[in-house]
């Protein structure tokens, strides 16, 4: 089964492949230092795009597990906010 994760950042979804750990680290750096950019790559290929994040950005994690071979649906796990 493949994951895709889904990063909603001030209402618009960002789509990314695993794993996203050093880059949840670096958005919470960011917010930690008062406001920074950070590039968030692209799914598929591409230079990707630099967001800004500052304290108070509403920021959601969704993991999407998708192309599963069972007949269940596949549902959603969601990451804790930022």
């Amino acid at each position: 089964m493949t994951s895709i994760n889904r990063l909603t950042v001030d209402g618009r979804d960002y789509f990314l492949p695993d794993p996203v750990t050093e880059l949840r680290e670096k958005i919470l750096e960011a917010i930690r230092q008062g406001g920074g950019y950070v590039n968030i790559p692209p799914l598929r290929s591409g230079p990707g795009i630099d967001i800004l994040f500052s304290p108070g950005m509403p920021v959601v994690w969704t993991k999407i597990d998708v192309g599963s071979d069972s007949d269940e649906p596949s549902g959603t796990d969601d990451y804790p906010d930022i």
